[in-house]
């Protein structure tokens, strides 16, 4: 079994995020193999040492799989320092262990987020390699027409970065915005909302209602519900 460093290993145990990992070992609060270790890149072998937190073992947790119906407003992270909401908040009162998200939606982003303790699972589903897409609708201020999507589909240079978008549709149109459909093969930082800038297009919502083939579908917004089995071997790939 290859081997981690001490703080990464709470992580995949799901003990807690790798940088809460990284305080409890230096304020002197985890042992390995009987010893206190301060020492967060301290090799570890996940199947042979004994790692405890205080008084308590630390093992492997059940792995567990969430989708998200992220609410508008909330920050994608455990604690803020500006004390704005998170989309942890979305999960009071239950006793889950550590669970992160799986990628990222910003404040102002709304829809499917994945939240999980399997680190190899979640990696898979966020590396670019993997192409896994994301498909968002998006609400813009103004009536965009066949040329101008013609040029979205061109993709964009923007502050070094090449951004495409696999696709763009309108979906549907009203007096004074248009609904596009957007997909992803990947998501970095604002993607969808920095091709746009360029365009000069002012973004209304931000929507994301799937992740290959799971979609957000009725879930109520604020709510979140665990994946089938075959929901998580699906994106898999």
């Amino acid at each position: 079994m290859p081997r981690t460093g001490l703080a990464r290993a709470l992580s995949k145990l799901g003990h807690c995020s790798r940088s809460q990992g990284t305080l409890l070992i230096k304020t002197g609060r985890v042992s390995l193999n009987g010893h206190i270790c301060r020492d967060s890149e301290r090799p570890v072998d996940l199947e042979r040492d004994r790692i405890f937190v205080g008084d308590l073992p630390v093992s492997g947790a059940e792995p567990i799989y969430l989708m998200l119906n992220k609410p508008r407003g909330l920050v994608t992270t455990a604690s803020d320092e500006q004390g704005r909401g998170t989309v942890y908040d979305c999960f009071a009162g239950q006793s889950f262990p550590h669970l992160s998200p799986v990628g990222r939606l910003d404040k102002a982003s709304e829809g499917l987020l994945l939240f999980s303790n399997d680190n190899r699972w979640a990696n898979g589903i966020t590396d670019p390699a993997s192409q896994i897409s994301k498909t968002y609708h998006v609400q813009v201020g103004g009536l965009v027409d066949e040329a101008l999507i013609g040029r979205l589909r061109e993709g964009v240079l923007h502050e070094g970065e090449i951004l495409s978008l696999r696709s763009v549709v309108a979906v549907r149109q009203g007096d004074k915005n248009t609904w596009l459909e957007i997909v992803l093969d990947e998501g970095r930082n604002r993607h969808i909302r920095r091709v746009l800038e360029v365009h000069e297009i002012e973004v209304l919502r931000l929507v994301r209602v799937a992740i290959s083939r799971l979609k957000l579908g009725a879930l109520a917004k604020g709510s979140w519900r665990h994946l089938s089995a075959a929901e998580v071997a699906a994106l898999r790939g």
